[in-house]
């Protein structure tokens, strides 16, 4: 029979690690999006591998992105809002009622922000913006109220 005195459990302390460039990388979100040009109320769509691997051969400056902009009475893709473009759509709108942004509907006693966010796209009366990147890197925007 083995004792347990004859053993030695102790257990090494853990080794603490401080991150000294914590503050230094504080918002990196924030950066990228100055640096793309996006404005707050546009929900990206599409196939987003081939909008990357377009950003990434030319410079990203906002007159470059404006450049690859389909005008819009050339656009190809349905106005019809996909199940995804309705999720993000939902869920972009859902998050900014419940911090407080305005609500552009009558609300009627509704305290669920994602009810009040499905009643405004019934409504269309969302205002933003779903931005569908082709696979040539040029981008389609469409306004909610255009989608069906």
């Amino acid at each position: 029979m083995f004792l347990r005195e004859e053993y030695d459990f102790e257990e090494p302390e853990p080794e603490i690690y401080e991150d000294d460039d914590q503050d230094q990388n504080a918002a990196p979100e924030d950066a990228e999006r100055e640096q793309q040009g996006q404005e707050d109320n546009v929900v990206i769509g599409g196939d987003a591998s081939h909008a990357a691997a377009a950003k990434a051969q030319e410079k990203n400056t906002v007159a470059s992105m404006r450049d690859k902009k389909v005008p819009d009475d050339k656009r190809t893709t349905t106005p019809y809002m996909t199940k995804y473009e309705r999720a993000r759509v939902l869920g972009t709108r859902a998050l900014q009622i419940s911090g407080n942004a305005p609500v552009l509907i009558d609300v009627e006693g509704m305290t669920d922000p994602l009810q009040i966010a499905i009643k405004e796209l019934r409504e269309k009366k969302i205002p933003l913006v779903v931005r569908r990147f082709l696979p040539d890197g040029w981008y389609e925007d469409w306004t909610c109220e255009e989608l069906l």
